[in-house]
């Protein structure tokens, strides 16, 4: 007979991700987020819950989660249940039950008018360290878009040759 070990949530990030390497150099990053959920009793009160994960991404996803991700962030994430044990120094045996997270999506978008420049994964420059060209960058971008705004709008409409065939 088969078996599931699926989780998906959506939740936000209960602090900031934390990245370490293992002995053997693997790179893990540990978070936790919150789950909310509301319901109307008989008597029309309304209660909610919240349900607190520890979440473990590892290699490539826990940089990203590590670089991308802050506390009060909405992610959606899919994984599997996974605990661990281990036995303290009393020798009293703890267990941990985590999500491993197999995939991850950042559900809040970048406000339009906020540049983000990831610290350590600078993927819209080349040079990684090179600070003037980004401070450069955000003035062309900012006086490009103000350019934008002082132009006037065209008055008179562009042909758009599929209009023409349409005979609109």
């Amino acid at each position: 007979m088969r078996s599931i070990n699926k989780v998906i949530l959506i939740g936000n990030l209960t602090r900031d991700p934390e990245m370490r390497q293992t002995p053997n150099g693997q790179t893990v990053t540990t978070f936790g987020i919150a789950t909310n959920r509301e319901w109307v009793t008989k008597s029309g009160d309304k209660k909610s819950s919240a349900e607190f994960h520890e979440l473990v991404a590892w290699a490539r996803l826990a940089e990203i989660c590590n670089n991308y991700l802050r506390k009060g962030k909405l992610v959606y994430i899919e994984g599997y249940l996974k605990t661990r044990s281990w036995d303290t120094p009393e020798g009293v045996k703890k267990f941990k039950t985590e999500i491993v997270i197999q995939d991850m999506i950042m559900l809040e978008k970048k406000p339009e008018d906020e540049d983000y420049f990831p610290e350590s994964d600078n993927a819209m420059n080349d040079k990684d360290d090179n600070n003037e060209e980004i401070s450069s960058k955000k003035s062309t971008e900012k006086k490009n878009k103000e350019t934008q705004e002082e132009t006037p709008a065209k008055t008179k409409k562009e042909e758009n040759p599929i209009d023409k065939d349409l005979g609109l």
